[in-house]
């Protein structure tokens, strides 16, 4: 079939550029998920999308042609919370693995879902395995105080296909704004989505609003839906196509800093169990992240 006519619609610049609606989006983006057009074409679709961005309907559709396309994580009965980590850390240790266990700790359900998307950053599944956790290679159940790694290729091989163009021609396509708004869970789940710059949490906001989609957004750490140990950030919650600010972000100078460790899965992963094992005090952003996620979850 092709999406040639669609590349016309998208490809004619910023300013002479059109948007699709929800269901041409979601034709287009399911053929490039299922290898059905060109390279040439996948190509000139991230391009064009990059140069044009996204609308909130661009984005619904692509969200329905994927969720239509994963291997989802079977309902357990449980909201799961779903945590997607594709940055990694570059300047600051990548504590998602920290959030999920603690979250753990307390009884939640939780599902990592990503993939390496830049060889030189430190990826959640490397401080995991450090942390003697398997990734998984098939999709399954969640159950109550269990964190699931699952890598993006189990989910959708198409999905990970796309995020790889990046190595091509290197320049961020719409599949990696996608990966931190989806859901891959059959059941009741929370998303914590994530942005790094402000025009990115008002677009997510918009999608997650259009989608009526259960979500906590924030401007994680380095795009990890971590808070940033540091400082609080803002929270919003979204649920049913409404949203309400959830936490103020924190203002002002910072008295102290947590001591932190390198980026090194290693050392990553014994700051963690340290933090764990009640060695070192949980950083008082993420502890909130917790409460406020494990107060969403019970709604």
């Amino acid at each position: 079939m092709g999406i040639s006519q669609y590349i016309k619609d998208i490809g004619r610049g910023k300013d002479g550029a059109r948007s699709l609606d929800r269901s041409q989006a979601a034709d287009l983006f399911g053929q490039v998920l299922d290898g059905s057009v060109t390279d040439l074409e996948v190509g000139a679709f991230c391009i064009a999308m990059r140069i044009k961005g996204e609308t909130a309907h661009e984005m619904a559709g692509f969200l329905d042609a994927t969720h239509a396309r994963l291997n989802l994580v079977p309902d357990s009965t449980l909201t799961t919370v779903v945590l997607p980590s594709y940055n990694g850390a570059r300047k600051l240790p990548v504590l998602t693995p920290l959030l999920a266990l603690l979250l753990a700790k307390q009884g939640a359900a939780v599902v990592i879902h990503g993939t390496a998307t830049e060889t030189s950053r430190v990826t959640s599944a490397s401080v995991l395995q450090a942390l003697g956790m398997n990734v998984q290679t098939q999709v399954a159940s969640v159950a109550e105080g269990q964190v699931a790694m699952i890598p993006t290729e189990v989910l959708c091989p198409g999905l990970k296909r796309l995020l790889d163009v990046r190595r091509v021609v290197g320049l961020r396509n719409p599949a990696h704004s996608l990966v931190k708004l989806m859901n891959p869970c059959a059941g009741s789940a929370l998303v914590v989505g994530s942005y790094t710059h402000p025009e990115y949490a008002v677009s997510m906001g918009a999608t997650f609003t259009l989608t009526g989609q259960h979500a906590l957004l924030l401007r994680g750490t380095e795009g990890e839906p971590v808070a940033d140990p540091r400082r609080i950030p803002q929270m919003d919650i979204f649920q049913s196509g409404t949203s309400r600010p959830l936490q103020a972000a924190q203002t002002g100078s910072l008295t102290q800093v947590p001591n932190l460790p390198g980026t090194d899965a290693t050392a990553t992963a014994n700051y963690i169990q340290a933090v764990l094992d009640g060695e070192l005090p949980v950083p008082a952003p993420i502890e909130l992240q917790v409460e406020h996620i494990l107060q969403a979850i019970r709604i």
